[in-house]
């Protein structure tokens, strides 16, 4: 896939940019250099290769994410937040409708 310059120019009204004509005769050789990179990976054979989570995973078979357990570490301060508010239902914040 190839750009013109008209591509650009009309990428450009619909991002609402404000391109010289020296701007985007650049921006058509960076986007089409994007577009021939994006070409040469789609050529490349990937039947057979796993996905990796991590890019490090393909040099290091052993590598896991550090995570730390899912467990509770706050205590439940609900109530204490909602004390000062001026009205609260059900464990919810209650406003005025605003919207008619």
């Amino acid at each position: 896939m190839s750009l013109v310059l008209s591509d650009v120019k009309r990428l450009a009204t619909l991002a609402q940019l404000d391109l010289t004509e020296e701007q985007a005769a650049q921006t058509l050789i960076k986007l089409n250099g994007i577009f021939a990179l994006v070409e040469q990976m789609k050529a490349i054979d990937t039947t057979g290769v796993e996905p990796l989570s991590q890019p490090i995973a393909a040099y290091q078979s052993d590598f896991a994410l550090r995570l730390r357990d899912d467990i509770v570490t706050e205590p439940n301060r609900r109530d204490d937040y909602q004390k000062p508010a001026p009205a609260t239902q059900d464990g919810l914040y209650l406003v005025p409708k605003v919207i008619e």
